[in-house]
């Protein structure tokens, strides 16, 4: 029970200590003064992040203890953020930003495969929830100061930086107490080829994975412009909460999350991953009608679609590849997958989301005016094809086998954990 605390308390802190800056950042760089073209790339610092996370992640497997590893880094985020939060040039600040996230971004692969270290696969999904509701409770600082300290404009201001920091040292000082997850012993060669994952490509002679892929690296595309403008739309539309407002997709994450692995075992991966891209079609067609008729609830009934496409699709890909994968490819079709669907798909979304968003500008006498209704619009027709190619060409896999046994027949919950 203690190693489950202990292992939650870290996912929790973990995805807390960047989600109180990164979904108010956009904001921040607009009143900044950050033209369209500038915020593009600056906006880009993720996938970039995610780029390095297959390095860290093999020295890590290589030569160190992952927690010790987690230690350091969140130690060197909190310092940079605080460097974020005192300088007053925001070009610094975008800079800053990227090396946070060139260390940060690894950080998700190292803490996953922390906990699959110490629990079954099955469930990952359970514990990987405590993520999601660290990033829930960022929410909270946004409210603490605009509703306590009277501290109107908190989202997109420098404080957002500063709690970040002081959340990041939190969590370091936290996983210093981790349960031990000593180097693996892997001996093979250090290089390119391991590190990224390129090895797993070989998985693309199965045309389920094939197809799996493409549609989740296309579907990143259009997945940008809410994954990485929802704050700059949020502020543009003038909503006082920015990070509060995005933060309930987060709620109904924590639901799917809980019952992912069982809705697996009920209606197969191809049903589960063709909901979750329905669920995405939905949320951008919401933000296109909420657009069209300037109507706040579809708004957020866009925003409540989240839970449904992450838990659904992205989690159940994430257990999909880990099963289609010989042991011996596994942790490298993870890092092959984080590579080019969280980095490459996501920096390439990030640009083209961006044209998409200064190709439907104008600028008048009172600055720049958006057509959303437009914006929104074409995603959702993108989005659309991309399920109809998935529901066609996927076929329902009939060999892949769920552990079942993690389900107690004595309790309506998860049996508790083993190891």
């Amino acid at each position: 029970m203690k190693k489950l605390f202990s292992l939650s308390l870290m996912l929790f802190l973990q995805y807390m200590l960047v989600a109180v800056w990164w979904l108010p950042y956009a904001a921040y760089l607009t009143r900044a003064g950050i033209t369209d073209s500038v915020r593009a790339i600056a906006l880009s610092a993720m996938a970039v992040g995610f780029m390095g996370s297959s390095v860290i992640g093999a020295l890590a497997d290589r030569y160190f203890s992952s927690q010790k590893v987690l230690a350091v880094i969140n130690f060197a985020v909190s310092a940079l953020l605080a460097c974020a939060g005192f300088t007053g040039n925001a070009n610094l600040t975008i800079g800053i930003v990227f090396a946070v996230m060139l260390i940060y971004m690894p950080t998700w692969a190292l803490t996953g495969s922390i906990v699959l270290k110490h629990v079954q696969q099955e469930q990952f999904p359970r514990v990987r929830l405590f993520g999601t509701l660290g990033w829930v409770a960022s929410g909270l600082f946004s409210i603490v100061f605009v509703n306590v300290f009277n501290v109107n404009g908190f989202d997109g201001s420098s404080l957002t930086f500063f709690c970040g920091s002081g959340v990041a040292f939190i969590a370091a000082m936290i996983d210093l107490t981790l349960p031990d997850t000593p180097p693996n012993g892997n001996k093979e060669r250090f290089s390119i080829v391991n590190i990224l994952g390129f090895k797993a490509f070989t998985l693309f002679r199965n045309r389920n994975f094939l197809v799996f892929f493409l549609c989740t690296f296309t579907a990143v595309l259009g997945y940008a412009l809410y994954y990485t403008y929802a704050g700059f739309f949020f502020d543009e539309r003038q909503y006082k909460y920015i990070a509060g407002t995005i933060i309930l997709g987060q709620v109904g994450e924590v639901f799917f999350l809980f019952l992912t692995t069982l809705i697996l075992l009920k209606i197969g991966f191809k049903r589960a991953m063709l909901i979750g891209l329905g669920a995405m079609v939905l949320r951008y067609a919401a933000f296109w009608w909420g657009s069209v008729t300037d109507n706040d609830a579809l708004y957020i009934t866009g925003v409540m679609f989240h839970g449904v496409i992450f838990g659904l699709y992205f989690v159940a890909g994430q257990i999909y590849t880990d099963k289609i994968a010989p042991v011996n490819l596994r942790a490298q079709a993870q890092g092959l997958m984080a590579f080019l669907i969280w980095g490459v798909a996501l920096l390439a979304g990030n640009f083209l989301c961006g044209k998409l968003i200064i190709m439907n500008t104008t600028v008048n006498e009172t600055g720049a005016v958006y057509n959303w209704a437009a914006i929104f619009g074409t995603v959702t027709v993108f989005s659309a094809i991309i399920w109809v190619v998935f529901a066609v060409f996927y076929k329902q896999e009939t060999k892949i086998l769920l552990n079942k046994s993690i389900f107690s027949k004595k309790s309506i919950t998860f049996a508790p954990l083993n190891k």
